[in-house]
């Protein structure tokens, strides 16, 4: 490590996370990296290194934003679980009473609740799949979601919206408040807590972007290797199950995203700081601006769907748009026992421990080295907060 570039810093007491992030970085699997932690509303853990690019001449900043994959949801959530606390959306009313269109084929009785906790059923678009075109006009994503059914009855089974999800409820943001849901977090979120948080970037040139690699992870779901040993990279390698149609099937992407352009599925962009200081204001208040409120994390922590996921084929467990302790993702057996949070089929790891007071956020470019469970690194990273904490 001492060879690369590096900064930051971590208190005494958290040493061990310091520690381990010089490890994953001696062991040769990142690129570039940062971590940050949060403990009781302040920064206890901040720190970066290597390089933001593939040729490693670009190191690593303290407000590097990387490319965030599924931890974009987070950021949705907490915009969704936001307007709930102000009475503007309602987590048991019907989709349909704010969005008319959303009701055909089916879709009548699904509301928020069952999208966050990844029981609507809507987790297809293959009949009209997302263009590039489509991101940046957002009517025909919506379109597409109206006119979509269910794959199971709506709150009788739960399968991860991994495509559908960012765009379900930035219809609904849309809806009840005029502003798309990046547009929402911009105002609402990243302004009053100072946060490098984008789903959509309004000015690139502006910004340090690290570039992501592909990884392993990447050629995997790409169906590349669907190999044996995951049912799911088995069903990704077939086009009519359901896990191709939710995630490879619904998309018709080609190319690097475009930052400008909003996807909040997957395209969000964050730095690692910023990320934990978002997780921290979900649980409790950072510089006097609190997210949530006590009784709605309380809900969101509640078991709304467990078992496996229809879409995964893994064993999961979902509160309002989080992942629980529970399988090889996101496993209490690292210290996640009263965790919430999301993974990122790049590697990135993200999640807030109200029982600790906790935000953590670990953000790379390297790559994912296989899916269906929590990386060597996250953990790595994981298991020295909760020995720093013990």
């Amino acid at each position: 490590m001492s060879e690369l570039p590096h900064g930051g810093s971590a208190e005494e007491a958290f040493a061990g996370v310091a520690e381990a992030f010089r490890e994953n970085f001696a062991v040769g699997a990142e690129v570039g990296a940062a971590v940050c932690v949060y403990h009781r509303g302040k920064s206890v853990v901040d720190l970066w290194g290597g390089y933001a690019d593939a040729a490693r001449t670009d190191p690593w900043r303290p407000n590097t934003l990387a490319v965030l994959a599924s931890p974009t949801k987070a950021l949705v959530t907490g915009a969704a679980l936001m307007l709930v606390d102000r009475g503007v959306l309602e987590l048991d009313t019907p989709i349909a009473e704010y969005w008319p269109e959303f009701a055909a084929e089916g879709k009548s009785k699904i509301n928020l609740r069952m999208v966050l906790a990844q029981r609507s059923g809507v987790v297809c678009l293959d009949h009209d799949p997302i263009t590039y075109e489509y991101l940046v006009e957002h009517v025909p994503i919506a379109n597409a979601l109206a006119a979509a059914k269910p794959e199971w009855e709506p709150d009788t089974a739960h399968g991860y919206h991994a495509t559908t999800f960012g765009h379900l409820v930035s219809e609904l943001v849309l809806r009840t408040t005029g502003r798309t849901v990046g547009q929402f977090i911009a105002r609402e979120i990243a302004e009053p807590l100072g946060l490098d948080c984008y789903i959509g970037l309004p000015d690139p040139e502006s910004a340090h972007l690290a570039t992501m690699l592909e990884s392993k992870a990447e050629e995997l779901m790409a169906g590349a290797e669907p190999g044996d040993e995951l049912a799911m990279l088995v069903a990704l390698g077939d086009p009519s199950s359901l896990t191709f149609r939710a995630a490879l099937g619904s998309m018709a992407l080609t190319g690097a995203a475009d930052p400008k352009v909003e996807n909040p599925s997957y395209d969000g962009l964050s730095s690692a700081q910023s990320l934990a200081r978002f997780y921290a204001a979900l649980i409790g208040e950072v510089d006097g601006f609190r997210m949530l409120t006590p009784e709605t994390v309380d809900e969101l922590r509640k078991p709304h769907s467990s078992g496996i996921c229809k879409v995964t084929l893994l064993p999961r467990s979902w509160g309002l748009g989080f992942n629980l302790p529970n399988g090889p993702v996101f496993p209490p057996s690292v210290g996640l026992d009263s965790a919430f949070g999301l993974a990122g089929a790049n590697g990135n790891f993200t999640f807030a421990d109200p029982e600790h007071e906790l935000g953590f956020a670990y953000v790379q470019n390297s790559g994912a080295r296989g899916i269906g469970h929590i990386e060597d690194r996250a953990r790595r990273l994981t298991e020295a907060v909760y020995s720093a904490l013990r």
